[in-house]
């Protein structure tokens, strides 16, 4: 299982509600907000991880078709403090399938260990139980994302 499948169906689920989605939150951003991660976690749970959305500029609550595609949070195991690989390897692939990158070490403090990938239009932040996406999601993001699934994660593909 990659991080597309969770993707494409959290994008077919949001394209069924889009009408009530766009609506509501004109109306009241805020249970819109709540509505699209209950749909999030809904989607994201058959896969054994949890997946938020965030709207980091208010008015992008009312993007419906930003849903999905950037500012993105992927919960694994969350009392995970250390990888399961060297932080190394990790820094490695991401400049293997990121284009310049800037890559740094985050969060050395009790016991926690975490990488900060800084791209040109946003940044990744890979904790040993989680993936904080904050930038648009492309194709080769999506490819560093199941690698990290597979080798960091242990969560293998379909």
């Amino acid at each position: 299982m990659g991080i597309t499948i969770i993707l494409n169906e959290l994008k077919t689920q949001i394209e069924r509600n889009k009408d009530s989605m766009t609506n509501m939150s004109k109306i009241n951003p805020n249970k819109a907000f709540t509505w699209i991660n209950q749909l999030a976690h809904s989607v994201s749970a058959k896969y054994g991880v949890v997946l938020q959305l965030h709207f980091l500029d208010p008015k992008k609550i009312t993007d419906t078709n930003s849903y999905g595609s950037e500012n993105l949070s992927i919960l694994v195991d969350p009392k995970r403090k250390q990888f399961p690989i060297h932080r190394d390897n990790i820094k490695e692939k991401a400049n293997e399938f990121l284009d310049q990158v800037e890559i740094k070490d985050a969060y050395m403090y009790e016991g926690k260990e975490g990488v900060k990938v800084f791209l040109q239009n946003g940044r990744i932040d890979i904790l040993p139980g989680s993936i904080h996406i904050w930038c648009q999601i492309d194709s080769n993001i999506i490819k560093f994302i199941d690698w990290l699934f597979t080798y960091c994660y242990g969560i293998k593909p379909i």
